[in-house]
């Protein structure tokens, strides 16, 4: 007799299939992130094939002997799904689930799974929802075995009758038409949230990177955060913002961010966006990397091409090497060589943080310049003193001659009063 209980433990097994042009990559290396995720979602990867040689064909994405070979394997392996690296169509997702006789997913759909097993808060939980209505809406003809079913509707109103797939299409619309309500809602007032920030007068920086690179452990080390800190991909869905006392007693507001990975799918990119624009209206960006990741060069274009497409490309900012106590003498001065600009940390053993607090310190002063503010203005020079770093300062009867290091709002405050450039020298009348 089958023990319900421990039937219900039993564990998801999973064959992955990735591709690859690269000859020289291993089959290891190919589907490594792919395991991950797998493994993030709670799945025991059993086995993986790698496509290095593929005929593109519309049934499975692949030929048909290729599809029977990973059919087979899977069969033989006893493996519940088998998860593509790549996008399938609903189209082919239905028939590589009749080929198969087992649950059959994509990239995509793997991460949706992530993200709804780990989202928390009303707004994580919205934004995975809507994720998910999209990315299924497409395939709801695949979860019926019949179209022809007909249910309400007489002549003279909806027609002779409306299937049950275009009912649940209309629902599934509708309940994405109420999400993205909630969602604006949701942005409305992360908006106010965030002007009663800029009222604290301190500037604010984004936290940034690939996921699972130690984002919310460096936060943690730096503010005593106590934000969730696994060593799991997309541990962290919702932003949280603490307050920072640099060194030389400049506050500055740091902001927690959700992970980014490669083809993160453009519905979670979407349906993320309140989370995301965090880093598009910061003053500053602190971008982390994994130093220890062979796949380092990966993440910074991955994040930077995300960070784009969220607006967040022109932003000035510090390039952060985390996991620095995990380097041989050999990989850290490669790594120096390859990127001049970084600073080696570790969120763990805290080595670097006096070189990135004075290096994120001179980022937030910005450029050096010199203003010529208005006497009745004294709110900015106060400002100036505040939030940026005031290197001399003069008064005239009717204004103030500030050379002052400013950026961010601080900067595009003064700047209707900044003197030109090559009229420095010039005496004030």
């Amino acid at each position: 007799m089958i023990n319900l209980e421990e039937e219900g433990q039993k564990p998801i097994r999973a064959v992955l299939v990735g591709k690859t042009d690269d000859r020289v990559v291993s089959d290891e290396d190919v589907v490594r992130e792919l395991a991950s995720l797998a493994e993030t979602a709670g799945l025991t990867v059993v086995g993986s094939i790698v496509l290095r040689r593929w005929e593109p064909a519309p049934k499975y994405g692949m030929g048909s002997g290729k599809a029977e070979e990973i059919s087979s394997y899977a069969k033989e392996l006893e493996a519940d799904e088998i998860v593509f690296d790549f996008e399938i169509s609903p189209t082919q997702q239905r028939n590589w689930d009749e080929l198969t006789a087992r649950s059959c997913l994509d990239r995509q759909e793997l991460i949706i799974r992530i993200f709804a097993a780990r989202a928390q808060t009303r707004e994580a939980v919205l934004q995975v929802e809507l994720a998910k209505l999209e990315y299924s809406l497409p395939r709801l003809a695949h979860t019926y075995a019949a179209l022809s079913r007909q249910r309400g509707g007489r002549y003279g109103t909806k027609g002779s009758g409306e299937t049950q797939l275009e009912l649940d299409r209309r629902g599934v619309q509708d309940r994405i038409i109420l999400i993205k309500k909630d969602l604006k809602a949701v942005r409305q007032d992360r908006a106010t949230q965030r002007k009663r920030r800029e009222r604290v007068s301190a500037p604010s920086c984004a936290i940034v990177g690939y996921t699972n690179v130690g984002k919310s452990s460096l936060l943690n080390a730096l503010t005593g955060a106590g934000v969730l800190s696994e060593d799991k991909l997309f541990a962290t869905l919702d932003p949280t913002t603490r307050r920072f006392t640099l060194p030389t007693g400049k506050a500055v507001l740091l902001t927690d961010t959700v992970g980014f990975i490669r083809n993160l799918p453009h519905s979670l990119v979407d349906a993320f966006h309140a989370t995301l624009e965090e880093a598009a209206f910061a003053d500053a960006v602190i971008l982390v990397l994994d130093s220890s990741d062979p796949a380092i060069a990966m993440q910074l274009e991955t994040t930077r091409a995300v960070l784009g497409e969220v607006g967040a490309g022109g932003e000035p900012t510090l390039l952060a090497l985390n996991k620095a106590d995990r380097l041989d003498e050999f990989t850290r001065s490669r790594l120096k060589a390859e990127y001049p600009e970084a600073v080696f940390v570790s969120a763990k053993t805290r080595e670097g943080f006096e070189d990135f607090t004075a290096r994120l310190d001179a980022l937030l002063s910005g450029d050096e310049r010199l203003y010529r503010v208005p006497a009745s203005r004294q709110d900015l020079v106060a400002a100036a003193h505040r939030e940026g770093s005031v290197v001399s300062i003069e008064y005239e009867d009717d204004a103030v001659i500030l050379r002052a290091r400013t950026a961010g709002r601080l900067a595009a405050s003064l700047a209707e009063f900044a003197v030109p450039d090559g009229h420095e020298g010039e005496k004030h009348e």
